[in-house]
């Protein structure tokens, strides 16, 4: 069979693989501890559950208007407002069938061939394949831990070219957790207000910052520049809606209609139930949401303290998301079964069947030195997998 070759650009999520090969180990009796999956181990709140039920009840099974029904368009108006001190009309808003969707929706209504795309590097996995499948180039812009893994405004000048349409902010970050301050920010902004670049801010974990009250906003600090910023954020991370598929956007009209466009040519609407779901969770109580982050955080520091007790190991600090993000690379070199491990690839491989950890090579975020480690999991399951891993890499050093 002869497929597409804008297939041959791309390869599957490496963190969506993972997740198979635990599957796969599970099924022939093998326990597995999974620090792979992106996902809250929390479950969703019972009045969101509630409020699909109700709809279930109710009929509302049938289609909706492309972008969504207007009391969700209403609830994530009033989110805007609420939480980011950001005013958008009816027709600046739109739903999608989970945040990755309003990404690729997005991609695809803005980016073409010869476009170049800044994204900051490590990113989240899909950034980069999505826009090679609308024929634009991704421009990675290589961070590390000097920096908090995050961009400074000198290097995104440095990075500009003719070709450069548009800046990529995901703040708090997968895979690394680095936050922006207001300060950083605002260095970053400076230089997109003197350019023409378009950005698309990916909130999708600003709930979980943990050392600061709040996570500043592009928007929030140039609130003129609404005509070239896209926010894109869905229910998933936040509520722990992860299945429920359901993801949003906000900004100019002209794109907002490109997106709907495009969508009532593939997806049509996003699922009616999800949708009635999502009001109830964007505009009933956050408490759920307070609950998870103050977990989160003491996960993150007993994760960070136990990693950084492992010789070889150096982890920074994530700021926000629930993810570290640690240096592994002193194990290059290590003998295998007859191999060397010299990625972090080779090195998750080994977690994965000599540790019975799974975990995400960086390779998929734009890094061969690191791994990329889910604290969305019980204090149980870090502190077992933790102990597995260690024990796994002190027998590595030892062959």
């Amino acid at each position: 069979m002869q497929l597409a070759k804008r297939l041959q650009l791309i390869k599957p999520s490496p963190t969506l693989m993972v997740t198979v090969q635990v599957a796969a180990l599970r099924r022939q009796g093998i326990e597995v501890i999974d620090f792979g999956a992106g996902e809250p181990d929390f479950d969703t709140p019972e009045h969101i559950k509630e409020a699909a039920i109700t709809a279930l009840k109710q009929g509302k099974t049938k289609y909706t208007p492309v972008g969504g029904t207007a009391e969700l368009k209403e609830a994530i108006i009033t989110k805007l407002q609420r939480d980011n001190g950001l005013t958008y009309s009816m027709q600046e808003v739109t739903t999608n069938c989970g945040g990755k969707h309003t990404l690729f929706n997005a991609f695809h209504a803005l980016f073409g061939e010869g476009d170049e795309v800044l994204i900051p590097a490590p990113y989240w996995v899909s950034y980069s394949d999505m826009v090679i499948l609308t024929g634009g180039t991704p421009k990675l812009l290589m961070t590390d831990e000097k920096t908090g893994f995050k961009i400074t405004a000198a290097q995104l000048q440095a990075a500009i070219t003719p070709q450069s349409k548009a800046l990529l902010i995901n703040s708090p970050s997968n895979p690394t957790g680095g936050a922006y301050t207001e300060s950083e920010l605002q260095a970053i902004a400076d230089v997109v207000e003197k350019s023409n670049l378009f950005v698309i801010s990916d909130d999708v974990y600003e709930k979980f910052l943990y050392d600061s009250p709040k996570c500043p906003h592009i928007l929030g600090l140039k609130p003129h520049l609404r005509d070239r910023v896209l926010i894109t954020n869905s229910v998933s991370k936040t509520y722990a809606m992860t299945g429920w598929r359901l993801g949003y956007a906000a900004g100019p009209k002209e794109l907002i209609s490109a997106i709907e466009t495009l969508q009532s040519q593939s997806t049509s609407n996003p699922t009616s139930i999800a949708q009635a779901a999502a009001v109830a969770a964007l505009t009933g109580t956050q408490e759920p949401v307070g609950i998870m982050a103050k977990e989160f955080a003491k996960r993150r520091n007993y994760v960070v303290e136990r990693l950084r007790a492992i010789p070889g190991i150096t982890c920074t600090l994530p700021e926000g998301a629930f993810y570290v993000f640690p240096r592994v690379s002193s194990y290059f070199g290590a003998k295998w079964q007859d191999k060397t491990v010299s990625s972090a690839m080779d090195l998750s491989l080994y977690l994965l069947q000599e540790g019975k950890v799974a975990l995400v090579a960086g390779e998929g975020f734009g890094s061969a030195e690191h791994v990329r480690i889910s604290y969305a999991t019980s204090m149980k399951n870090l502190e077992q997998g933790l102990n597995q891993m260690e024990g796994a890499l002190k027998r590595l050093k030892s062959l």
